[in-house]
């Protein structure tokens, strides 16, 4: 069982750093998201395009490759990784970077991690081109009910919870949802109650480790029903841009705007927030360049906003505030948490690993944070 005295910084991994046969036929044999990282260019005077990797692009199936990875976030501060988790009514993709990857390098036998149900089904249409669909398209959307839930949250249970290496907190295996708000929506209140009870009711019925669950990003209409659906704490993904707001945002700014939003994020929901901080904001890797067409760039996802401004010494700063918020909760010494997003998010412009740019400057940031 994994037990703390002090705050814990856990960090996001996004799993999509390896071929799998849906983007195979999708794209094109091999396609990874290191294609567009790579190929992306300034979009705007100043823009820091492409954003690579210091170490190369690595392929997160491989355990040499991600045993790399876990020593420098437990020589850094870092004291767990939370994988996404995708799962589809049992069908489930990217998992190899988890289970052989992680699981299968020496270091992840022993290092804390958890996990985040990724309730989506990765992007068809890479890099986006089309501007009149919606930012999620319906088939990504993942369908859900009492029993997927009660299936979704033994497999976990028996696969991972189990393992002494899982993040518990106050003696309960952690798992976060990222769409909290579609979840409800699409089971209704009733059905998400229920499906969350009866995950629990098995759990304690197989002998299985019970449940901490975590809703991430509820909105205004879900928050303040949050905790009467049996979630245990709220936390976000990202929080750093206003996704309504100017296309350009500094980075400073949006700091000091988060941080003075966590307290009313705890308030709305009635349950424990813990904070969630991001080295940066940047999408543009995932969208289509419309300068060469002369068509006007969405103002939507991934093209709009992006955040400029970032540098290690704001992120350190992000970090400590987020520390000092734990550790003034009120919590249990195993509760006080905080989130990185992320790891290793490339095509989004969040990531610890070391860049071309600033070296091993964003994971120095949390170790130095954290002090």
């Amino acid at each position: 069982m994994i037990r703390c005295r002090r705050v814990r910084v856990l960090a996001y991994v996004y799993p999509g750093w390896h071929p799998i046969p849906e983007r195979d036929e999708a794209f094109y044999p091999g396609f990874t998201e290191w294609d567009l990282v790579e190929r992306s260019a300034p979009r705007f005077e100043g823009h820091v395009q492409p954003r690579v990797p210091l170490w190369g692009r690595y392929d997160d199936r491989d355990p040499v490759a991600v045993q790399r990875r876990v020593e420098l976030c437990r020589d850094h501060g870092v004291d767990g990784l939370v994988y996404g988790f995708f799962w589809c009514r049992g069908k489930r993709v990217f998992q190899d970077a988890l289970d052989r990857g992680f699981l299968g390098c020496e270091l992840g036998q022993r290092f804390p991690f958890a996990v985040m149900w990724a309730n989506r089904m990765p992007r068809r249409v890479l890099p986006v081109r089309r501007t009149d669909t919606p930012v999620i398209e319906a088939d990504r959307l993942v369908p859900s009910d009492v029993d997927d839930f009660v299936a979704l949250v033994r497999y976990l249970a028996e696969r991972y919870f189990v393992r002494d290496n899982y993040v518990r907190v106050d003696g309960r295996a952690y798992l976060s949802i990222f769409d909290s708000t579609f979840f409800v929506k699409e089971l209704g209140v009733e059905g998400a109650r229920a499906a969350i009870a009866a995950a629990r009711a098995m759990l304690a019925s197989a002998g299985l480790p019970p449940l901490h669950l975590a809703a991430i990003e509820p909105n205004a209409d879900v928050a303040p029903r949050v905790r009467d659906l049996g979630f245990d704490s709220v936390t976000n993904y990202v929080l750093l841009p206003d996704w309504k707001g100017a296309f350009l945002q500094d980075y400073a700014e949006r700091v000091a705007i988060r941080v003075a939003e966590w307290p009313q994020l705890a308030a709305r929901a009635g349950l424990p927030y813990h904070p969630a901080v991001c080295p940066g904001w940047d999408a543009s890797p995932r969208g289509a360049d419309f300068r060469e067409t002369g068509e006007t760039r969405p103002e939507k996802y991934p093209w709009w906003p992006v955040v400029t401004g970032e540098h290690p010494d704001h992120f350190r700063a992000f970090v400590a505030h987020a520390v000092a918020h734990a550790r003034g909760s009120g919590l249990a010494d195993d509760a006080q948490l905080v989130f990185v997003a992320s790891l290793n998010e490339w095509s989004e412009g969040h990531y610890l690993e070391p860049d071309t740019r600033f070296g091993l400057g964003w994971i120095e940031a949390v170790r130095d944070g954290r002090r």
